[in-house]
């Protein structure tokens, strides 16, 4: 055990030349009684000798007392702490050192050190064999530099993350043994601890390093200086965690947060998909092409996929991280049709995922009709690690998207995973904008067969008529007008609305208008014909009002 020297007056720790020795003999009995024991617990020599030690101890530490004499017979020492006993009765922390010795006469005895811990210290120092333990067998990475960065010394541990054994670190600094890692910013914040002694916690590296050169990881560093008796710096230490697993955890969470923000925010297909291409890059992959069905492009039922037939899709949706691949794949809106025998295909008829970590640099492009007149291979396009995800909702397949990576980052099992939830989640939302461009048509058609196709012939007045939906963006509702000609050289004017939009508004609007041309026919004047509508509207409002939140009728027309 090394000695430590007093710092301000006050002992700090186990110090070996102010310790109490006193010898015992094999069986616990004290033999020899110094003046610096009288000191520490009181008694004189002629008490203390003859006595068992354990007599000399707290209850807990005196039953310690045979096990230790037991490893001393066995030729091993004990350190730790225990509490002694004064003579005046108060009880005493000590630093204890048991260790098997020779009694002047020859024969085998035991030598114990005490020290007294005075408040506040934090114990005592270690040997070096114990800290060799502590450091050499710890399962963090640890590692010393001098004040030039260069390594004199590491634990096996850091050798999990390359760079060879610490013999062959010795001299070198973390540019010569991590070639791949951004040395410069880990020196810069070693630097920072040597000139300033502050100590650097909980420092992220995300990058590349020896053990896993194709695979981004992410590791926690903490600096600390070493001093010398004077205070002045010698090196540091520093200490290496794995925190690979927690960082994709938790870019993980932040990309399906950033998804449910972004995606869906209108029923329009062709944007969703976009927006699934655009949350994609460059958080999972490099290149992102999103390809739906035809059908789902105009709000039809996706049909079953046999997988014998070419499957013509339509390009929604690419982002890409470089610039030159968008000029070399198709464009948003263009017919992509894959191989019948292609992983695409696969993924469609199957509705299962594809991986492929290493993309064969001479395989051609799976789809047919590539940019200028001939297939583009993938060593061409740069792409060399791919996932193909489909797009399901409610058990249909509605498409695919495809991801590519070109930097030396292959997918692995938990990116899979992570497609499959960013696309499930954007999925729903295809599938949302799909049925509401099928119910939108299906109501523009319905509203566009009830407006008048042309205004009828009369010489009353000089008419032109042009409709205009008041929502622009979903373009239908109960709008309407009409032209209705009368005796006697009279037309009726009508323009009428209906509150809500889609298929319930636009029939609404239907009936109206045939209630209003039943009730013009017979030639009633206009506050009697306006005094029927009010009634019929509010007969429809509460025949349909039963439907609890349906607020497209029942409110009136105008």
């Amino acid at each position: 055990m090394g000695g430590q020297k007093e710092q301000g007056g006050v002992r700090q720790g186990f110090d070996v030349a102010d310790a109490a020795p006193l010898l015992l003999d094999p069986h616990g009995l004290v033999t020899g009684w110094t003046v610096h024991a009288e000191r520490l617990l009181g008694h004189g020599a002629a008490e203390a000798v003859g006595r068992k030690f354990a007599d000399l101890l707290a209850n807990e530490d005196a039953e310690r007392m045979e096990d230790l004499l037991d490893r001393c017979r066995a030729g091993k020492d004990w350190t730790g702490l225990m509490t002694a006993v004064r003579r005046d009765g108060h009880p005493v922390e000590v630093g204890v050192r048991v260790t098997p010795t020779t009694a002047p006469q020859g024969r085998p005895a035991v030598l114990v050190l005490l020290s007294e811990l005075e408040e506040g210290t934090r114990g005592w120092d270690m040997s070096r064999g114990v800290l060799e333990q502590i450091v050499v067998g710890n399962p963090i990475g640890i590692a010393i530099v001098d004040t030039e960065l260069r390594y004199v010394w590491s634990n096996a541990a850091l050798e999990q993350w390359g760079g060879g054994q610490g013999r062959t670190r010795l001299g070198l600094r973390v540019a010569d043994v991590q070639p791949g890692m951004d040395s410069e910013a880990v020196e810069e914040r070693m630097r920072h601890v040597l000139e300033t002694g502050e100590q650097v916690v909980g420092y992220e590296y995300v990058g590349r390093v020896r053990s896993a050169p194709l695979r981004e990881t992410a590791h926690m560093l903490s600096f600390t200086r070493l001093e010398d008796d004077r205070g002045d710096p010698m090196g540091l230490y520093y200490t290496v965690v794995d925190v690979t697993d927690r960082h994709r955890a938790r870019q993980r969470l932040a990309l399906l947060d950033r998804a449910g923000q972004y995606i869906g925010r209108t029923l329009d297909v062709m944007t969703t998909a976009q927006e699934l291409a655009d949350v994609a890059v460059p958080g999972l992959a490099d290149f992102v092409t999103v390809d739906l069905l035809e059908t789902v492009l105009r709000g039809a039922e996706p049909a079953p996929l046999t997988g014998s037939e070419r499957v013509p899709l339509r390009r929604a949706g690419h982002r890409s991280l470089y610039e030159d691949l968008p000029r070399t794949v198709v464009d948003s809106g263009a017919v992509v049709s894959y191989l019948t025998d292609s992983p695409p295909v696969w993924c469609l008829t199957t509705g299962r995922s594809w991986r492929q970590e290493q993309l064969d640099p001479l395989a051609m492009e799976w789809a047919e009709g590539a940019p200028g007149g001939r297939e583009s291979t993938f060593l061409e396009l740069g792409l060399q690690s791919v996932m193909i995800v489909p797009i399901r909702a409610r058990g249909v397949t509605l498409g695919l998207t495809t991801f590519f990576r070109r930097r030396q980052n292959p997918f692995d099992a938990d990116d899979l995973n992570l497609a499959e939830d960013l696309v499930s989640r954007a999925a729903v939302c295809v599938d949302n904008a799909r049925r509401y461009t099928r119910e939108r048509d299906a109501a523009l058609v319905l509203q566009r067969s009830l407006l008048p196709r042309r205004m009828p012939e009369q010489d009353a007045v000089e008419v032109a008529a042009c409709y205009r939906p008041a929502d622009e963006l979903t373009g239908l509702g109960g709008d309407w007008y009409d032209l209705i000609p009368l005796a006697a050289a009279r037309v009726a004017l009508v323009v009428g609305e209906v509150p809500g939009h889609g298929i319930d508004a636009a029939a609404a609007m239907g009936q109206l208008r045939t209630a209003v041309r039943t009730l013009a026919a017979i030639d009633l004047p206009p506050e009697e014909v306006l005094a029927h509508l009010d009634d019929l509207a509010l007969r429809s409002g509460h025949d349909d009002g039963g439907l609890e939140g349906d607020d497209s009728r029942g409110e009136g027309a105008g």
